[in-house]
């Protein structure tokens, strides 16, 4: 899996939105050098009906939301395409969400963590960052409201989760934490109980949703 984030012949397209020519360069400029992205366009939101009838569909659109969501939110969310969008706070969190963006990212994201994002995007999961999620998701001492945890996850739970939203293997996320593969699984299985999932995905998904992980 570690491939996929290495492997230029497995690199996403992807367009970047932003109305601000500065935030257009300065994302460009952070994704320049990382193999499993390829910027394929830079475009203000007004453009990119225009930009998206002229060329290929990209894989993914990054789009840097401003202070204010613009009058063609709509637009780009209906683009059919996965959106990773960048807020510069929550202010128009619910706004963005309402839209139809299920990847939503605080504007001072690292680069690290926008490219799993995007990943994960591109894959058709939740992506909400854990300083915005409260906005949409109130929280209780329990959990947010329509996810719970039956039981807390132990810390040794909580890296195995975590890597496991990175996309490694049992034997990889073994050989990062310097334990046996079957108590990988026995782990892995144990946070998939607690967090009521019946698969990795939806387990990342949910622990998403209750902030438990970082993407």
């Amino acid at each position: 899996m570690d491939d996929l984030f290495t492997d230029p012949s497995n690199a996403l397209e992807i367009l970047i939105v932003a109305d601000d020519p500065f935030a257009r360069a300065g994302l460009a400029l952070l994704l320049a050098s990382e193999p499993a992205c390829q910027i394929v366009g830079q475009v203000s939101g007004v453009d990119l009906a225009d930009e998206l009838a002229d060329a290929d569909a990209p894989d993914v659109i990054i789009w840097d939301v401003g202070w204010e969501p613009p009058a063609h939110l709509l637009a780009i969310a209906d683009s059919g395409l996965p959106v990773v969008a960048l807020l510069p706070d929550g202010a128009e969190v619910l706004r963005v969400w309402a839209a139809g963006v299920r990847a939503i990212l605080a504007r001072k994201a690292d680069v690290a963590r926008l490219i799993t994002a995007v990943h994960a995007a591109v894959q058709g999961l939740v992506v909400l960052d854990p300083d915005l999620m409260g906005v949409l998701l109130p929280v209780s001492e329990e959990g947010f409201a329509g996810d719970m945890v039956v039981e807390p996850l132990t810390p040794r739970e909580r890296e195995v989760l975590q890597l496991v939203a990175e996309g490694l293997t049992n034997k990889a996320i073994a050989q990062q934490l310097h334990i046996s593969d079957h108590t990988v699984k026995f782990h892995v299985n144990a946070l998939m109980s607690k967090l009521g999932a019946q698969s990795r995905t939806e387990a990342v998904v949910r622990a998403t949703r209750l902030g438990l992980i970082l993407l």
